[in-house]
């Protein structure tokens, strides 16, 4: 397989793993919104979805960098 292909095949999995990010960090949103819909809820349990939402979004960030070629101004 030439570089090209190859290429192609990383940027389609990168595409992949973001598209599946990109769709965790939504459901955990519903989560967390239906958790705080409950009162009284579990102060921790919230933090932890909170915390693990944020590692996502930095995640999602690093890989929409790496997919984004860079421009020479």
């Amino acid at each position: 397989m030439n570089d090209d292909g190859e290429w192609d095949d990383e940027r389609a999995s990168l595409h992949a793993r973001l598209q599946r990010l990109k769709l965790e960090h939504r459901d955990l949103d519903d989560v967390i919104d239906r958790l705080l819909e409950h009162a009284p809820f579990d102060q921790l349990q919230l933090q932890r979805l909170k915390k693990r939402k944020l590692l996502l979004k930095d995640e999602i960030a690093r890989l929409e960098d790496q997919l984004t070629p860079d421009i020479i101004a």
